[in-house]
C-alpha cells in the first residue's frame, strides 16, 4: 500500500529523538522541524543515531552517492518525473531531510531520499539528509525498500524486481511473482517485458513511471521483431548529441510530450523494418480451368480438368522452355 512522505518519515523515526518523541505525529514533526540528532530504530532491531548533515548546492553530486540496490532507477529522475517534488523544493525548501549512512570513502550513501537527492541537484539547493555510521546493507537495503513505498516505482524497476526474484528462486514463475508481488499476473508480465527494454529506450521517455503496460508492452513487440542491427541503429537514434528524445520535444507537458515520443519511435520503426512484400494475387488465365500465381521470380500455375494426355504437353513445354 502507498504511504505519503510524512507516513514515510513517522514510520523510519518512530522512535525517539533528543525530544524524547513518543508519538508517529511528534516524529512527524521532529523530521520537518530538523531536529540536529534524531534515534532511528532500524528495522525495529537495533537503534542507530542519525545527524543532520547540511550539503550545500554544488556539493551534492560530488559528497554523495545513492545506494546501489535502491530500486529507483536514477537515469530516469529528470524534471518532469520529479515535477511533484521540484514544485514544493522551490517554494518551501526541503521539507524533509533524507536518510543515508557514512561510507568507508567519507562519501554519504542515500538510502531514502534519492528523488529529492536529485530534486536538489536540478534546483541547485542545498540537500539535508541524517545521517547514520555503521550501517548494515541488510539494513540499509530495509530502509531503501521502505522509503520507495510511499512513490510507486516504474514498470521496469517492478520488472527488474520481479526479475531478481525469479533469478534467485524465490518465484517460480509469473504466477508466484503475482501471489508475492500482490498483483495480476497481466501486471508481472508486462513489468517483465519492462525489464527487458534496454534502458535507452525507455529514457526516451519524459517520466517512465508513467507508462502503463499497454504503452510498454506494444514497444517491446515493436523493438524485438527487429534485427539486431537494426535495434542497434534505433538506439543510437535515442541517443543522439541532442540529448534524449523527450528534450528534443517542443511540446509543453508530460501527455503532450508522451505522445510525441512515441510516434517517433514508430516512425523510427517503420523506417528501420524490412520492407513488406505486396501480398501475391492469383490471376486467372481460362476462367474455371487455369489461373496462376506470381510471387516474386516464382510462378505457381494452377490447372483442373486436366487428362493425361495433355498434362503431358504441357510438361513437355515447361521442361523445353527451362531447360
Amino acid at each position: 500500500m502507498a504511504i505519503k512522505t510524512s507516513d514515510l518519515n513517522a514510520r523510519l523515526f518512530g522512535k525517539a529523538n533528543k525530544r524524547h518523541v513518543t508519538t508517529p505525529q511528534e516524529a512527524q514533526q521532529a523530521a520537518k522541524d530538523q531536529a540536529q540528532v534524531i534515534e532511528l530504530s532500524v528495522a525495529g532491531e537495533e537503534k542507530v543515531q542519525f545527524e543532520l548533515v547540511r550539503i550545500p548546492a554544488d556539493k551534492v553530486t560530488e559528497q554523495t552517492v545513492v545506494f546501489a540496490e535502491n530500486a529507483r532507477e536514477q537515469s530516469f529522475l529528470n524534471e518532469h518525473a520529479l515535477s511533484d517534488v521540484l514544485v514544493t523544493l522551490k517554494e518551501r525548501g526541503q521539507q524533509y531531510p533524507a536518510v543515508g549512512r557514512k561510507r568507508e570513502d567519507g562519501k554519504i550513501e542515500v538510502l531514502d531520499g534519492s528523488r529529492r537527492r536529485m530534486s536538489c541537484i536540478l534546483a541547485d539547493k542545498e540537500f539535508l539528509i541524517y545521517v547514520g555510521e555503521n550501517i548494515s546493507t541488510q539494513h540499509a537495503k530495509f530502509l531503501s525498500d521502505v522509503a520507495n513505498a510511499h512513490k510507486p516505482l516504474s514498470l521496469y524497476e517492478k520488472g527488474k524486481e520481479m526479475l531478481a526474484k525469479l533469478e534467485s528462486g524465490e518465484a517460480e514463475d509469473q504466477k508466484a511473482l503475482a501471489k508475492m508481488f500482490q498483483c495480476s499476473e497481466a501486471l508481472v508480465s508486462g513489468a517483465l517485458k519492462a525489464a527487458d527494454l534496454p534502458l535507452e529506450l525507455l529514457q526516451a521517455y519524459p517520466n517512465v513511471a508513467e507508462l502503463g503496460r499497454p504503452t510498454i508492452v506494444k514497444l517491446h513487440k515493436q523493438f524485438n521483431g527487429l534485427a539486431q542491427d537494426k535495434r542497434t541503429q534505433l538506439l543510437e537514434k535515442c541517443r543522439s548529441e541532442e540529448g534524449f528524445v523527450w528534450q528534443r520535444s517542443e511540446s509543453q507537458g508530460v501527455a503532450r510530450i508522451t505522445k510525441e515520443v512515441t510516434e517517433t519511435i514508430e516512425a523510427w520503426v517503420e523506417e528501420l523494418s524490412p520492407a513488406k512484400k505486396a501480398p501475391s494475387a492469383k490471376k486467372e488465365l481460362v476462367k474455371g480451368r487455369a489461373n496462376y500465381t506470381r510471387k516474386g521470380s516464382n510462378l505457381t500455375l494452377n490447372l483442373k480438368k486436366v487428362d493425361d494426355e495433355l498434362m503431358q504437353e504441357i510438361l513437355d513445354l515447361v521442361a523445353t522452355k527451362l531447360n
